[in-house]
C-alpha cells in the first residue's frame, strides 16, 4: 500500500550526491528564472517573423521571378479581388440587385488601386466587381484591405443578395485568420492534453506539476529565442512554424521528463540520498536524451537545404526548440524535482529496498518473455502488420486543390464555388504572364492555344515588359490546373526571344509543390544519414543502427498508408497536401528513434553491466517499456492537437504522426526491435563488443 516515509528513515543530510546536491539544485533554479524572466520582459511576444502565413515559391521559380518584375513598376503588382454578388436562393438577379451591384462598384472604387473598380454580368444569376489591389502588400495591410472591400461589398444590400470577396488576396487572409490566435489555442490545448496524460501516468496529484511547469516555461522560452533569434539567422517563422514549435517542445518536453523521472524513481529505491539518486538518475538518462535530442535537431536543420521558406523557418524553429527542451529537461528539471524530496511521489512513494522496474515481473517483463520463445515469428509478425498497413499507399493521391485546404469553408472558397458556376474554374484567380514588349502578342496567341486554357486578356505594355492574364478552365491546385501550367510555360518557351514567365497565386502553388518534391530527394537522404551517424556513435556498431533505421522507415510508410485510410474514410480528405509526406517523415523519423535510443541505450547500458545481449535487452524492455509507452501516447495526443486548427495541412499531419507514434511505440520499439536484438545476439553490436567489456563477476 502506498505510504509516505516512516520517520525512523529519514532522508539522508542534504547536499550529498556531488555536484547534485542542494546549493546546486537552488543555484540553476534561481539562475534560470532571471534569466526566462529577462526573456520573457525583453524579448519579442512570439516566434513569428515573417510576412506571410504560407509558402513562397523559391526565388528562381517563374511565378517569384515574376512577381519582382511586377514590384520594380511604378504602380507595383496588381492582383484582383473579386466581389462575387449572387442571391442565396440561387434565382436571377432583379434590377434591384443589379442597380444595388452597380452602387457597391462605385463604393469600392474608393479602395481600388488607381480607383477604378469593373462590374460585370457574366450570367443572369451572377455578378462580379474586380478590384485591383497592390500584391505586394504587408500581410496586416493586406488583411485589413480585404476586411474594408468585405465590409464595403456587403454593405446596404438586402437579402437574398449576398456578396462573396473571393481572389488571391482573399484566399490569403482567410489563410492567415486560422492562425489568428492559433498560440494561444495550440498553447491551451497542448498544455491541457499534457497534464491530463500525466496526472493518469504518474497517478500523483503532484508529481505531474513539476514537468508541466518545467515544460510550459521551456516552451514559452523557446518561442521568445526563436523570434528573436530568427531574424539574424535569415530565415522567417510563419504562423504554422510557430505552431508547430511548442508540439515539438512539448512533445520531446515531456519525453525526456518521463525518461528522466522513471530512472529516479528507480535509484531512490536504491538510495536514500534523492541527490546521489539523481545524480546517477541523470548519469543514466542524459546520454539518451542528449542522443536523440541531438538526432532531432540535426535532422530539423536539415531543412535549412530547403527551397521553401516556410521549410527552412520550421527546421529553424524546430531544431532551437529541441535544444530549448534538452536544456530543460537536463537541467532544471532535475533541480526541480530534487528539492522536494520524496513526498513528491505521495501516494506512492519509492523507499529504499523496493523491486527495481528492470526487475519487477509486469507487462513489460511478461511480454518480452513471450516475444523471446519465438522472436523470428515475432518478426515475421511485426512486418506484416506493418506491410499490410502501407498497402494504403497503393491508392493515395497528393496535391490538395486549394478549395479543399480547408476543414470549414471560408468566404474565398465559397466565393470561388459561385463563381465557378458561371465562368471558368479558373477565372477567380488568373495567371500572370509577362513577355518582351515586342513578343505579347505572339506570346498571348502562343498562350490561347495551349488545351485548357480559357482565355487570354489584351496584354498590358509597361515601359519593361508587357503583362496579360490568362484564365484557366480548371480550379487552382488541381492536377488539370498543374498540367496546364506545365503545358503554358512550355508553349511559351517555344515563342523566339519572348523570355515570357508565368506567375500568379495559381502559378505560385504549381511551384511551391515542384519545390517540395526537390526538397523532399534532398532532405530524406540527409535527415538518414543524419541518424544513422548519431547511432553509430551512441551504441558503437553498425549492424543496430541499420536494423534500427529500417524499422523506423517501415513504421513511417504503415503510418503513411494507415493515415491515408483514414483519410478518405473518416475525414473524405481528396488527397495528401504535398508537404504532408515530406513533414511526416521527419518528424516521424526524428521522433521515432528517441525510442529506439531510449530502449537499446538501456540495453547497452546493461550489456556492459554484465547482462548478455539478450538478457539486457530483456531488462531494457522491462525497465523502459512502460516510459516508451507513456512517452508515445502523450507525443501522440500532442500532434493531435494540431487538429484544433481549421487547416487540412495540420490535420493530415498531426494524423499520420499520432499513428505513426502509436505504431513506434506499441508495436516497434516494444515488439518488433526487441525481437531483432533477440534474433541476432552479440550480432546486434558488430563490430563492437560491448558484452566483451561487461563488468566482471556478472553472467553473460
Amino acid at each position: 500500500m502506498a505510504h509516505l516515509p516512516p520517520p525512523s528513515t529519514p532522508e539522508a543530510p542534504p547536499g550529498r550526491g556531488g555536484v547534485f546536491g542542494r546549493r546546486w539544485a537552488w543555484l540553476v533554479l534561481l539562475v534560470v528564472t532571471a534569466g526566462v524572466a529577462g526573456l520573457f520582459a525583453f524579448g519579442p511576444s512570439d516566434a513569428t517573423t515573417g510576412e506571410s502565413d504560407r509558402s513562397s515559391a523559391p526565388a528562381s521559380s517563374q511565378s517569384a521571378r515574376v512577381a519582382a518584375l511586377q514590384a520594380q513598376q511604378p504602380s507595383g503588382a496588381l492582383t484582383p479581388v473579386i466581389a462575387v454578388y449572387s442571391r442565396a436562393d440561387g434565382t436571377e438577379l432583379t434590377d434591384r440587385d443589379r442597380a444595388a451591384v452597380l452602387a457597391r462598384r462605385d463604393a469600392l472604387a474608393s479602395v481600388a488601386a488607381a480607383g477604378v473598380a469593373e462590374a460585370a454580368f457574366p450570367d443572369p444569376r451572377v455578378a462580379t466587381v474586380t478590384i485591383p489591389v497592390p500584391g505586394d502588400l504587408p500581410d496586416d495591410d493586406r488583411d485589413s484591405l480585404v476586411d474594408t472591400i468585405r465590409a464595403t461589398a456587403s454593405d446596404a444590400i438586402e437579402p437574398p443578395l449576398r456578396a462573396q470577396v473571393t481572389g488571391g488576396p482573399a484566399f490569403a487572409t482567410d489563410l492567415s485568420n486560422v492562425f489568428d490566435g492559433a498560440d494561444t489555442t495550440l498553447l491551451l490545448t497542448t498544455a491541457g492534453v499534457v497534464a491530463v496524460l500525466l496526472l493518469v501516468t504518474y497517478r500523483s496529484p503532484l508529481l505531474w506539476l513539476v514537468p508541466l511547469a518545467v515544460v510550459g516555461i521551456g516552451d514559452r522560452s523557446a518561442t521568445v529565442i526563436v523570434g528573436w533569434v530568427a531574424p539574424y539567422a535569415g530565415v522567417d517563422i510563419d504562423g504554422s512554424a510557430a505552431g508547430i514549435l511548442s508540439v515539438l517542445v512539448f512533445g520531446a518536453g515531456t519525453n525526456y521528463a518521463l525518461l528522466l523521472v522513471s530512472r529516479y524513481r528507480d535509484e531512490l529505491r536504491r538510495s536514500q540520498d534523492r541527490y546521489a539518486a539523481m545524480e546517477r538518475a541523470w548519469r543514466g538518462t542524459a546520454p539518451a536524451v542528449l542522443a536523440s535530442g541531438t538526432t532531432v535537431a540535426l535532422s530539423l536543420l536539415t531543412l535549412l537545404a530547403a527551397d521553401l521558406t516556410v521549410n527552412r523557418g520550421l527546421g529553424f524553429a524546430g531544431a532551437v526548440g529541441i535544444v530549448v527542451a534538452m536544456f530543460f529537461g537536463l537541467v532544471v528539471l532535475p533541480a526541480a524535482l530534487v528539492l522536494p524530496g520524496r513526498v513528491l511521489f505521495w501516494p506512492f512513494v519509492p523507499h529504499v529496498g523496493d523491486t527495481v522496474t528492470a526487475e519487477r515481473r509486469g507487462f513489460w517483463y511478461r511480454l518480452g518473455r513471450r516475444v523471446a520463445r519465438r522472436p523470428a515469428a515475432t518478426v515475421l509478425a511485426c512486418l506484416a502488420v506493418l506491410l499490410a498497413l502501407a498497402a494504403g499507399l497503393v491508392s493515395v493521391t497528393t496535391g490538395l486543390p486549394q478549395n479543399d485546404s480547408f476543414r470549414e469553408t471560408p468566404e474565398s472558397v465559397s466565393g470561388q464555388k459561385t463563381l465557378q458556376s458561371v465562368l471558368p474554374a479558373g477565372a477567380a484567380d488568373p495567371l500572370t504572364v509577362v513577355a518582351a514588349p515586342d513578343k505579347a502578342a505572339a506570346a498571348a496567341s502562343a498562350a490561347a492555344g495551349v488545351s485548357g486554357v480559357a482565355s487570354v486578356g489584351a496584354p498590358i505594355a509597361t515601359p519593361a515588359f508587357a503583362e496579360f492574364r490568362v484564365v484557366l478552365s480548371s480550379a487552382p491546385g488541381t492536377a488539370a490546373s498543374d498540367r496546364t501550367i506545365e503545358a503554358l510555360r512550355d508553349s511559351l518557351a517555344a515563342v523566339p526571344d519572348a523570355n515570357a514567365l508565368v506567375g500568379g497565386t495559381t502559378a505560385e502553388s504549381y511551384d511551391v509543390a515542384r519545390a517540395v518534391d526537390r526538397d523532399t530527394r534532398v532532405v530524406v537522404p540527409l535527415v538518414l544519414v543524419i541518424v544513422l551517424g548519431v547511432l553509430v556513435l551512441l551504441l558503437r556498431a553498425l549492424i543496430a543502427p541499420v536494423l534500427l533505421i529500417a524499422t523506423v522507415v517501415a513504421s513511417y510508410f504503415a503510418a503513411l498508408g494507415a493515415g491515408w485510410i483514414v483519410f478518405r474514410t473518416v475525414y473524405d480528405f481528396p488527397a495528401l497536401d504535398t508537404t504532408v509526406p515530406l513533414l511526416s517523415f521527419l518528424f516521424l523519423v526524428a521522433l521515432g528513434v528517441d525510442y529506439n535510443i531510449f530502449l537499446i541505450a538501456r540495453t547497452r547500458e546493461d550489456t556492459l553491466a554484465g547482462h548478455g545481449t539478450r538478457s539486457a535487452v530483456l531488462r531494457a524492455l522491462a525497465s523502459t517499456g512502460g516510459v516508451i509507452t507513456s512517452a508515445g501516447i502523450l507525443l501522440a495526443a500532442v500532434f493531435t492537437v494540431l487538429g484544433v486548427l481549421p487547416l487540412i495541412t495540420l490535420t493530415q499531419i498531426g494524423v499520420v504522426v499520432c499513428i505513426g507514434v502509436l505504431l513506434d511505440t506499441l508495436l516497434v520499439r516494444t515488439v518488433l526491435v526487441p525481437a531483432l536484438v533477440l534474433l541476432t545476439g552479440e550480432g546486434f553490436w558488430w563490430p563492437g563488443h560491448p558484452d566483451r567489456s561487461a563488468a566482471p563477476g556478472h553472467s553473460k
